[in-house]
């Protein structure tokens, strides 16, 4: 592989963003392969190899189902399973919603057949990079949660883990010597600093240490100077950011009519302008509360 070394103008694309993220780590490449390996394998703090991925996110063209989330969901080559995104808005019940999908991967385990038993599940690890919301009050940047008992201190030795990295908690550790960081650290420290042209000497530090990013590196430079593929990129994350502003638009429209007509009507009037943008049904359930049969009345017309 080529040695990678960014120039003071190099003009590179955020990787903070989660349509970005995924561009890079998610690709049908042994490059982009590499680099997630290399990724999980310093976060959850051991070699693993991952051997495949699974798509989750719509087709370009399909608008309607552009609020789902640009996770990328893989599996190691020895079983374990794991989900990794980039947020970098997260809101206020990350924390929940990070334990609600390492549930669902770790119970979507088939284990039935006279064959299998519970020492079958393989481990489950949900990993988050927060970009810039601060969750937790201390100033630690990584964090590793399973389950325990908080009374007694004492681990249930599961095989659930969910690990957290806040990007905002960096000030102290970006002024180590790059000799001096952990992988996790230079890893926070690359994905935080990578466009902050005056930290770029620093960056290069990094890249010329771990060949890990420096295979991220590569396919971030192509996809940065490749015009269609950043425009595509740039006009995806745009669509997410003009919808969630409508919805929020509406949703701040639909309580101040709620106040006047009563909270139901409040939440059928977001329901009505949410599906009107073209979100899914389910999505709608989640931010109005209403029930799907409601909804559906809604879109064909039956409630007004």
């Amino acid at each position: 592989m080529a040695k990678i070394h960014f120039e003071d103008d190099d003009d590179l694309i955020d990787i903070r963003f989660d349509n970005v993220f995924k561009a890079v780590f998610a690709r049908d490449t042994q490059l982009s392969n590499a680099a997630l390996s290399k990724l999980v394998s310093a976060l959850i703090g051991r070699e693993l190899q991952v051997e495949s991925i699974n798509a989750n996110e719509p087709p370009i063209d399909s608008l309607s189902d552009r609020q789902i989330r640009f996770d990328i969901s893989c599996r190691a080559v020895s079983g374990e399973l794991v989900n990794v995104e980039m947020s970098l808005n997260p809101d206020t019940l990350e924390p929940v919603r990070l334990e609600f999908y390492t549930g669902k991967l770790f119970t979507g385990q088939d284990i039935r057949g006279s064959d299998k038993s519970y020492d079958d599940l393989k481990e489950a690890y949900q990993i988050a990079i927060l970009a810039k919301k601060r969750f937790f009050p201390d100033d630690v940047f990584l964090h590793t949660f399973e389950y325990y008992d908080p009374a007694h201190a004492v681990s249930l030795n599961g095989k659930c883990r969910i690990i957290t990295l806040e990007l905002s908690k960096l000030g102290k550790i970006v002024g180590k010597p790059t000799g001096d960081m952990s992988a996790q650290e230079s890893w926070a420290v690359y994905f935080r600093y990578l466009t902050d042209r005056k930290k770029r000497r620093k960056i290069n530090e990094i890249l010329e240490r771990e060949e890990g990013k420096a295979m991220v590196s590569e396919v971030l430079l192509k996809i940065s100077k490749d015009e269609i593929e950043r425009a595509r990129l740039m006009s995806e994350y745009k669509y997410v950011l003009d919808t969630q502003s409508k919805l929020v638009q509406a949703k701040r429209e639909g309580f101040k009519e709620g106040e006047e007509k009563g909270e139901r009507k409040g939440r059928e009037e977001i329901a009505r302008k949410a599906l009107a943008e073209g979100s899914s049904i389910e999505f709608v359930k989640k931010i109005t509360g209403l029930d799907i049969e409601t909804i559906k009345n809604i879109q064909t017309g039956q409630l007004s």
